[in-house]
């Protein structure tokens, strides 16, 4: 029987290592790969190429830094779809064909599908909203932040070290 590849796969110790090397306080140096390469024990060539890998496969959707946009010029801004069953494939390719889309994810709610739009002017947000409700046919809900506030999400990757193993 062939391995269900929704599932997700168990991720090896390096891999574990490395995103938890990566995930905060990323060094700000020349050559900030081959800084973490070295406290990993590693070859800056091959923790790149284990990040790309890993990137490639799904199991990190990004890598890269988070910015305050607004700060920059810029906007981000929360949008919704209901998006039939039968479509969520179709549309789900259309909506992520936007570089504007930085991320998008599946709920279990009338609006299943959540995604953020992020564009370098305020301005450019209302266009890409109503290019994918013009191109998939179905109502964006937009939702403009109000407040903002900091949560900084660390899920653990492996067994905790003084927890239960």
């Amino acid at each position: 029987m062939p391995p269900d590849t929704d599932l997700p796969r168990a991720l090896e110790p390096g891999d574990v290592r490395l995103i938890e090397a990566l995930h905060g306080g990323f060094p700000l140096v020349d050559r900030p790969f081959a800084e973490v390469a070295a406290q990993l024990g590693v070859s800056e060539s091959l923790l790149i190429g284990r990040l790309r890998t890993l990137l490639s496969q799904g199991v990190l959707s990004r890598f890269g830094p988070l910015f305050q946009i607004e700060r920059a010029g810029g906007r981000f801004v929360l949008a919704a779809l209901q998006v039939p069953e039968g479509r969520y494939a179709e549309v789900t390719r259309l909506v992520n064909a936007h570089a504007e889309v930085a991320h998008n994810y599946r709920r279990e709610h009338t609006l299943n599908m959540w995604f953020v739009v992020a564009t370098e002017k305020p301005d450019q947000v209302d266009a890409v909203l109503a290019a994918i409700e013009h191109e998939t046919g179905l109502p964006v809900y937009a939702f403009p932040k109000e407040r903002e506030y900091f949560v900084e999400l660390r899920l653990p990757l492996g067994p905790e070290p003084h927890g239960p193993q």
